[in-house]
């Protein structure tokens, strides 16, 4: 199965937005789909450094705030333009998020390619996890544009 991917245009230098990705207290307050929220125990960004988290489900009609332990390591950065991650723990997938600069310097293109160890569990996900990411990708361009909310 093909990786899913998507891209969308941030009105920020490549800089900007990186530093929303490789600082810890901002990459928990995006990451994920709308509603989540996340408890990080571990983030160490840096090339082979683990990140254990747990995504928790917003709480509603349809969803009780169930809970999702995440463990990722983070498996390369050139850094300000690509970081590499492995989701270890099921399902096991690799993002690669990258970072392309506009001509004039003052947006970002973030291209995030998410590629699953089983062509089996793609196909079950893909329903949630399309949209997923691009929920992934509202909620970092609002931590981009909105850093201190």
């Amino acid at each position: 199965m093909e990786p899913f991917t998507t891209s969308r245009e941030i009105q920020a230098p490549v800089a900007v937005v990186f530093a929303a990705i490789s600082t810890p207290e901002r990459l928990a307050r995006w990451w994920g789909p709308k509603g989540f929220r996340n408890e990080v125990t571990e983030c160490v960004f840096a090339e082979g450094g683990r990140w254990l988290f747990t995504m928790v489900a917003p709480d509603g009609p349809t969803s009780t705030g169930a809970r999702y332990a995440n463990e990722c390591r983070f498996r390369s950065i050139e850094a300000p333009s690509r970081i590499v991650i492995e989701h270890v723990n099921g399902p096991v997938f690799v993002l690669a998020i990258t970072l392309t600069a506009s001509e004039d310097g003052t947006r970002t293109t973030v291209g995030w390619e998410q590629a699953f160890e089983d062509a089996a569990v793609a196909a079950q996900v893909a329903a949630i996890v399309i949209p997923a990411n691009e929920e992934n990708l509202d909620r970092l361009t609002e931590e981009v544009l909105n850093p201190t909310r």
